[in-house]
């Protein structure tokens, strides 16, 4: 590395971001990276540790050091060459993964980790600035063709690394916009939608072609894709969400937290929402079931909506503030994380469980809960809930939204009617190739993986096009 010692020089410097007060008014982005000398002093920070655990912790082998150290000689060309050997979109991961790469790193050992994801962040967004990436079709194509079912991360990956090999690749989204949970999922506070935009009309002109409102297994048999195409990919992701089967599910009030983000992300794009329809959190109290990433982004979106209070309950306990002592580096540290919407203003709870809702005319009410208690073990000698006897307790709310996660793909429609095989867990079963049950059908992201990242979904992505073009180059044969 340029400097040996920059990790004992450096401390780590963060992004900078715009104050609550100021964020809340709008929907775009909020945070500012660190100036070219400052991101080459984290860069520095960057150890010669000899195994990069950054790089095992990465789903797609980012090579991580190579491209820390020329950010800190600023060679900044050099340094983007080496992050798209990797990564098809450094400007997603760069924003919205949680950074496994990071938790990974030797310095984090006992020191807080290198700024990876922003170091990324930099890389990608000075490439742009500078006509680093150009868009580059093919020069010469294979005549196979393949059909890509879903433009979310995993879709788009595949799509990109099949016309790389010359494949004439043709992307179906059933929505009306190309990104999947890029585009609907996500808030644009996290990630603008003109960042997805930039991505997409790049890949247009490379000759990748996309068809938005067409759902296959609904508006198009498979089978007529099957004789189109010498190749399929099932990209649909895992939307089937993971309800609660309690009294009150029916009242309004209560809705799936992807309801209320997708649509909240149509009306900015300058879709018309019909008012019966819309889910507005403007001077209302406000719960949010579930603690993850999809219940966070709910509580930031409340917030800009003007919620009066927002309160988020988990079922699990509340996570410790440092690694537990069978949670050791260089692995994934189950610790308590606090996002950029939980600081904009919300109340969390642990350990509780929804029994009911009530209201009145139709409408919420009231939340009923109880407490429960995991400190008892099961027959299985795993964590067993119990609960609290005297805690139950009640919340007034006139919103409650879902973020449980999902249970897997929508079987019904395009599954269906190919006759994939499933796991156990109901995901689309795959091969080492990633080929489906169906020979030329191939699947990649949260459809065979389960609710996943988008890292993860690159990776997915990018695994099966290697399987496509194994089947494809078989067939030439």
């Amino acid at each position: 590395m340029g400097e040996p010692k920059g990790f004992l020089k450096h401390s780590r410097q963060e992004y900078s971001k715009a104050p609550v007060g100021e964020r809340l008014k709008h929907w775009n982005e909020f945070i500012t990276l660190p100036d070219d000398p400052a991101l080459a002093q984290q860069g520095a920070r960057c150890m010669d540790c000899g195994v990069p655990f950054c790089q095992w912790g990465c789903p797609i082998g980012n090579i991580i050091p190579a491209w820390n150290d020329l950010v800190y000689k600023g060679q900044w060309k050099d340094a983007f060459d080496r992050l798209q050997k990797t990564n098809n979109f450094p400007e997603f991961t760069g924003r919205v993964c949680p950074a496994p790469c990071e938790n990974s790193c030797t310095l984090a050992v006992n020191n807080p980790a290198v700024t990876i994801k922003n170091i990324e962040l930099a890389v990608i967004e000075h490439a742009y600035e500078n006509g680093f990436i150009k868009s580059e079709a093919p020069k010469s194509r294979t005549g196979f063709k393949v059909a890509v079912i879903g433009s979310g991360p995993a879709g788009l990956a595949c799509a990109d690394q099949l016309n790389r090999k010359g494949h004439k690749v043709t992307v179906y989204e059933k929505n009306e916009f190309v990104g999947g949970l890029l585009t609907l999922g996500i808030p644009n506070f996290k990630l603008e939608k003109s960042v997805v935009e930039r991505r997409v009309k790049r890949m247009e002109n490379e000759g990748i072609v996309f068809k938005t409102g067409v759902n296959v297994g609904v508006d198009v048999d498979p089978a007529e894709l099957r004789q189109k195409y010498d190749a399929i990919v099932l990209c649909g992701g895992a939307e089937h969400p993971r309800d609660v089967a309690i009294p009150g599910r029916e009242l309004k009030g209560v809705h799936f937290a992807m309801e209320f983000l997708s649509q909240q992300t149509r009306k900015l794009l300058g879709e018309k929402i019909d008012p019966k329809q819309m889910i507005d959190a403007k001077g209302k109290k406000v719960v949010v079931l579930g603690g993850g990433d999809t219940g966070s982004d709910c509580v930031g979106t409340s917030n800009r909506q003007g919620a009066v209070s927002i309160q988020q309950f988990e079922l699990l306990p509340k996570p410790p503030e440092a690694r537990d002592a069978n949670n050791p580096w260089p692995n994934w540290a189950f610790i308590l994380r606090t996002s950029t919407s939980h600081e904009e203003g919300c109340t969390r709870d642990y350990n509780i469980l929804t029994k009911s809702f009530s209201g009145a005319n139709g409408q919420l009410k009231k939340l009923h809960a109880v407490r429960v208690d995991w400190s008892g073990k099961g027959p299985d000698g795993r964590p067993a809930m119990k609960e609290v006897p005297g805690s139950e307790f009640e919340v007034e709310c006139e919103l409650v939204f879902l973020a449980l996660g999902f249970l897997g793909p929508v079987k019904q429609g395009l599954l269906e009617k190919l006759g994939v095989e499933l796991d156990a867990r109901g995901n689309v079963k795959a091969g080492a190739n990633k080929m489906t049950s169906v020979p030329g059908v191939f699947t990649a992201g949260d459809m065979t993986r389960g609710q996943s990242l988008v890292v993860w979904a690159i990776y997915e992505g990018r695994a099966a096009a290697e399987g496509v073009q194994a089947f494809l180059s078989a067939k030439r044969k």
